[in-house]
């Protein structure tokens, strides 16, 4: 063993080597990707943001955060970048402004897409002064908020005009397909800030914003937290989501349960739907849309049903049983008519949340659309012509649903 002689070594540089491994020992780590953002890696994604021009919103959004010296700095660029990408595609589908690229306007995909990649970016950021991680997620709650339409709802004063709040979802099941697009997102970026004809000649504004399909996001009540401000206010709302194939569904009853099933970061949950004051959480909640006015009106090229299918433990049961008809007393949820996924569990926390807002005659449930399906043959391609043919006519049909929804009873 051979012997260190410190005796040659000046105390200050001695003090500056100890203080360098101290800080490179004690630097956080990068942070990995999330499950979500690893998948921008495929080709699709990637020819998703190439082909709408939205491939240079994550390194515009990078740029921001480097020259960011502060927290309040880096604060403001989310907020301004996050606000940018939700408007920035509501105006692509909308047909305003240049279509910078050659994908379908209409497309949802380009948002998801852009925003995982500003995420990723923000999570890996290093920046010149102290960040914690708590503050971290502080500034990725902001820019998923901002770039969702969520803080962006905006309703005309005054009587003139109806007030509609529609929600739609991102695309999920990617690791089936990472081509998915989900319709309920194309709708809500169609519709809003749009004025439509309701069923009765009135005029109706609708407002729209985004949802993760993320259990942990809905059990911290990003779903109360957009809606409680605006439910007292609206005329009508409705949470839409991609449901089965070749038909809409209005869901009557949905359920206090999760059933499992992977989100989109892989994580399965399953139990009571977790709520504020769960002694008074009821198990079932209920539509108040004129569910037998939608299903009977000529709203599209797809048919509509008025959904009763639940599943539930029976009182003093033990075994889940279908009910076709609805709940039976004192029965436990496992599945509303819309599932025990995030597209049930949106549509009892907008319900419950209803209710306990004391808003019982307020029009309001779940919709569900088709499942948005490629061409035959097509097992490739981003989009094909009856991908978005199915599109288009889901997202007509979901405004002229909306326009009966909103109409006087």
């Amino acid at each position: 063993m051979s012997r260190i002689r410190t005796s040659r070594i000046p105390l200050r540089t001695t003090l500056v080597l100890v203080l360098a491994a101290l800080t490179v020992s004690t630097a956080p780590a990068q942070a990995a990707p999330t499950v979500e953002e690893a998948r921008l890696d495929r080709a699709v994604p990637r020819e998703i943001l190439t082909r709408s021009g939205f491939d240079a919103v994550a390194p515009d959004f990078a740029a921001a955060l480097k020259d960011a010296g502060s927290y309040a700095a880096a604060e403001r660029a989310v907020r301004r970048h996050g606000a940018g990408l939700w408007q920035r595609t509501v105006d692509r589908v909308q047909g305003r402004g240049p279509a910078r690229g050659d994908l379908a306007r209409d497309d949802d995909r380009p948002l998801y897409w852009a925003r995982l990649a500003m995420t990723r970016e923000l999570r890996t950021w290093e920046p010149d002064f102290a960040l914690s991680p708590q503050a971290r997620a502080r500034l990725v709650e902001r820019l998923e908020t901002s770039s969702r339409g969520q803080d962006a709802i905006r309703f005309p004063a005054g009587r003139g005009v109806k007030r509609v709040l529609m929600t739609g979802f991102d695309p999920f099941t990617l690791d089936r397909d990472v081509r998915i697009s989900n319709p309920s997102g194309a709708a809500a970026l169609a519709l809003d800030g749009t004025l439509i004809r309701t069923a009765d000649g009135a005029l109706a504004r609708v407002e729209t914003a985004v949802f993760p399909v993320r259990w942990a996001d809905f059990a911290e009540g990003e779903v109360e937290r957009t809606l409680r401000p605006h439910l007292p206010r609206v005329d009508a709302f409705t949470t839409v989501s991609q449901g089965r194939v070749g038909r809409f569904d209005v869901e009557r009853f949905n359920g206090a349960w999760r059933g499992g099933f992977g989100d989109n970061e892989n994580v399965s949950e399953t139990g009571l739907v977790p709520v504020a004051d769960p002694a008074t959480q009821p198990q079932w909640t209920t539509t108040s849309l004129p569910y037998a006015r939608i299903a009977a009106a000529d709203t599209g090229r797809f048919p509509v049903y008025d959904n009763t299918s639940v599943t539930e433990v029976p009182a003093g049961g033990t075994a889940p049983v279908v009910r076709p008809g609805g709940p039976t007393p004192g029965s436990a949820a496992r599945a509303g008519g819309g599932g025990d996924y995030l597209s049930n569990e949106i549509a009892y926390r907008a319900t419950l949340l209803r209710d306990r807002l004391g808003l019982a005659d307020l029009p309001g449930g779940h919709v569900h659309t088709p499942v948005l399906q490629f061409g035959a043959g097509n097992t490739g391609a981003a989009e094909d012509p009856e991908f978005l043919r199915n599109r288009a006519d889901i997202t007509a049909q979901v405004r002229n649903v909306i326009a009966v929804a909103a109409s006087a009873g």
